[in-house]
């Protein structure tokens, strides 16, 4: 068999079905391979010198097989076709032992396929760019921050990198499905000496196409603003006060409402959203979406690991939660269809979202009285089943609608249902750089742990 390479899909998609046929002459009863390979380029600079320089190609085999409602998986990077043989036939030897699950099975056929349409993701200037720009690159951006602030005295790195990808995904059902795809960033995060104290902030920037992501000076300047603004931190006083979320904040907490939606959790009673699907729990201002289908962003796909087309979700719309997000598995667990986030073991999202307001970040701050600005939040402290929030954080006082001050060692807490509820302004910052997204919003009121 030829060589798998991240520029061929055909090769891929033959051997997914090469695998998929081995399992079925095993003696499973149904089989689904995913084939993955990743041409990745990393490097690091830090000051004037490449300190990390990495390229590669990964290619591995995801197979799962089932054998009568029961299920073993495979993952292996070993491609002879002898050795997969072996490996196969081991597989779905262990799944005849394994205990039988009526929902365990593959996407029925009248629910696979692919998106039609380009969905623009592989992209020549990223394939295209050779590796001296890109080293020269993160040079620049070392050079760059030092020369913003006279104060950056390190770096933590500069990276630039892609990744450019195939896959391809065939199933005992009749399943064929391949595309390519690249992936693009860059970073940076700057070190400064505040007195004693080590200030440390970092910005980045990833998209599908080098032209879609942020410019190296941008970046540049973004990270070099987040490491010097918390000079002279200071702990705020213990208050109840509107909390403003930046965006890349408000994508974690975003992150912790997807692990809520998904159908995974809700299923084992580990979601405080279980049986609340019609409830108005937000304000009118939260409208959050999963959508697999918007051509060029970065969770986006022809079909998800299932090879169940992608599609556009409304999870809340309106502060209304609609629905759950479900693979084929926990669809079937709880009497629903799958919404096109399958991975192949679990439930993922594609492109998840709040969608965005009119307002700036900066009319946010100026419409708030008083309140705290988060700009980086420290540990884990949520509690999933009851929806309990808890953060360690740094940020800005705002006072008069104006920064007064930055803030440190203060805890901000609520719950979900309560934050969700109380956001009473959604910023128009959103930009889709990864999977799970968010512009910055505004909590009416939240407690505030300092002093």
């Amino acid at each position: 068999m030829a060589e798998i390479t991240a520029a061929d899909t055909t090769h891929a998609l033959e051997y997914a079905q090469f695998a998929v046929d081995a399992a079925l002459r095993a003696g499973a009863t149904q089989a689904e391979a995913t084939v993955s390979v990743n041409d990745r380029f990393s490097t690091e600079a830090r000051d004037r010198a490449v300190t990390k320089l990495e390229q590669s190609t990964g290619r591995s085999l995801h197979l799962r097989v089932f054998v009568d409602g029961r299920k073993a998986t495979l993952a292996t990077s070993d491609f002879d076709r002898a050795h997969l043989d072996e490996a196969i036939g081991a597989a779905v030897s262990q799944a005849r032992h394994v205990a039988q699950d009526p929902y365990a099975a593959l996407p029925d056929a009248s629910t696979a396929g692919t998106r039609d349409g380009d969905l623009e993701l592989f992209s020549q200037d990223v394939a295209q760019r050779d590796a001296q720009a890109k080293i020269d690159e993160a040079l620049e951006l070392e050079a760059r921050i030092r020369a913003l602030d006279s104060r950056i005295t390190n770096s933590n790195g500069s990276h630039v990198g892609d990744t450019i990808s195939t896959t391809a995904i065939a199933n005992s059902n009749g399943f064929a499905g391949a595309y390519r795809s690249t992936r693009v960033h860059r970073s940076v995060s700057p070190v400064a000496l505040d007195g004693d104290a080590k200030r440390t902030g970092a910005y980045g920037s990833a998209a599908r196409r080098l032209s879609d992501m942020e410019e190296a000076p941008a970046v540049a300047k973004k990270a070099v603003d987040r490491t010097v603004m918390l000079f002279g931190a200071r702990k705020p006083q213990t208050m109840r006060v509107p909390v403003i979320f930046e965006r890349d904040v408000a994508a974690s907490v975003l992150s912790d409402i997807f692990s809520a939606l998904s159908a995974a959790n809700v299923a084992i009673g580990n979601s405080w959203l279980a049986e609340r699907v019609g409830s108005r729990i937000g304000s009118d201002l939260v409208t959050i979406v999963d959508d697999g289908t918007m051509p060029g962003l970065m969770g986006t796909s022809p079909f998800d690991g299932e090879g169940v087309p992608t599609q556009r979700t409304v999870v809340f719309e309106g502060g209304a939660l609609r629905t759950f997000l479900y693979d084929t598995y926990y669809a079937r667990k709880l009497g629903a269809r799958s919404t096109g986030n399958g991975s192949g073991g679990g439930v993922a999202p594609n492109n998840f979202y709040l969608e965005p307001g009119t307002r700036s970040l900066e009319d946010l701050i100026a419409q708030t009285r008083r309140g705290i600005l988060v700009m980086d939040t420290i540990g884990f402290a949520t509690e999933y089943a009851s929806g309990t929030y808890s953060r360690g954080a740094r940020g800005l006082y705002i006072e008069n609608g104006e920064i007064a001050h930055p803030v440190e060692e203060f805890t901000i807490a609520g719950t979900f249902p309560e934050m969700l509820a109380a956001v009473d302004a959604v910023a128009n910052d959103l930009r889709f750089d990864a999977g799970v997204v968010s512009p910055s919003f505004r909590v009416a009121e939240m407690t505030v742990s300092g002093d």
